[in-house]
């Protein structure tokens, strides 16, 4: 069977969204983040449709009028009532192959990013909505551990990832890099696995996530978070990391374009000054734009320039995700893509959330 992992700028039918709730870590800040949310949402419908899980029957009733309000089309906003931990749907949503030409959904097992929080309820997400008849394509799942934020694909048989997370003992302990890259393989049909050994971000929770350090513009370009600080604690390992891409090769044998993002000033935590993992690597591709995280920073504009070079053909879109960071993730990690011929067309009025 040709099987491949696509490639997140593959035509998409809809993002995927979990909607935060006042039941967990974002209560005391539920009206900042739900309008950082808001934002998204309605940027992200100007070009396909909204898929949002929520956590009770009144808070979907609020969010169908609220965007109504906004003037957002019915048809591209999809809401449905499921039990939630979390808002981090890149690591607990589906993650979608093609397999002899037609989309499939991989549900794997999450973990919490190895058991650091509570995760039963985001684990069963996709089985629930699958129940609930939101998808129009198969849904397998699979007990091995792995969240969407820790791979990237550049959806002709090349993976990216780092050795941090995907090689981590907490998540599937006891296997050697030879069985994850066997079952990468066996999974997503790639023939090239490309590891980082370097890079991470303070205030992370996920172990180095790929998606917070490097990511796939186009097969042969790479963006990536360049610190120049040499005073920062993250420059040793992030020069390294760039050394890393810089050794690296496409299928073809021939060096990637790299495209340095800028490393924005140190965002520290209000309440205990911890830092947090403010990155530019971790945008969002949809159809015909890229939703970029920006921090209120001076080099946010930098930011928007490089991508905008890395996407030329595509509306380059700011979305303020100081909120965000506040919980340890930023814009890409909130989102999960659905490519074309995932998504059941439902109208939004049906979504009750039998479950």
């Amino acid at each position: 069977m040709a099987t491949r992992l696509f490639a997140e700028w593959h035509p998409q039918d809809a993002i995927q969204l979990s909607w935060p709730s006042p039941h967990s870590d974002w209560n005391e800040m539920l009206e900042s983040i739900e309008a950082t949310c808001e934002a998204m949402a309605i940027a992200i419908s100007r070009y396909q449709k909204v898929l949002i899980s929520v956590c009770d029957e009144v808070t979907r009733e609020r969010l169908a009028s609220r965007f109504a309000s906004f003037g957002m089309s019915a048809e591209r906003l999809h809401l449905y009532v499921a039990p939630l931990d979390d808002t981090w749907v890149r690591d607990h949503g589906p993650i979608a192959i093609e397999r002899d030409g037609k989309p499939v959904l991989l549900d794997y097992t999450f973990t919490g990013w190895g058991g650091k929080f509570k995760a039963a309820r985001d684990n069963a997400l996709t089985r629930t909505l699958a129940k609930q008849g939101v998808f129009a394509c198969p849904v397998e799942s699979r007990d091995f551990i792995l969240e969407g934020g820790a791979i990237e694909s550049d959806g002709q048989g090349t993976l990216l990832t780092t050795e941090a997370c995907l090689l981590n003992d907490n998540r599937n302990a006891g296997l050697s890099r030879e069985e994850v890259e066997s079952q990468l393989k066996a999974d997503f049909g790639v023939e090239r696995i490309l590891w980082l050994t370097h890079g991470h971000l303070e205030g992370d929770d996920t172990d180095s996530h790929v998606d917070t350090l490097a990511r796939f513009c186009d097969p042969r370009t790479i963006a990536y978070v360049r610190c120049n600080d040499t005073r920062d604690p993250h420059y040793p390992a992030l020069k390294a990391m760039e050394a890393e891409l810089e050794g690296m090769l496409d299928a073809n044998g021939d060096p990637y374009f790299l495209v340095p993002l800028p490393w924005p000033d140190a965002c520290f935590d209000p309440d205990d000054g911890h830092r947090l993992p403010a990155t530019y690597a971790n945008f969002l591709i949809i159809n015909g734009a890229v939703l970029v995280p920006t921090y209120a920073d001076r080099h946010d504009m930098a930011a928007l320039k490089a991508l905008a070079s890395a996407f030329p053909k595509r509306d380059i879109i700011p979305v303020d995700c100081r909120a965000v960071i506040r919980q340890h993730g930023s814009l890409h990690c909130m989102t999960m893509q659905l490519p074309r011929g995932t998504l059941a067309d439902v109208a939004v009025s049906s979504h009750r959330g039998d479950y």
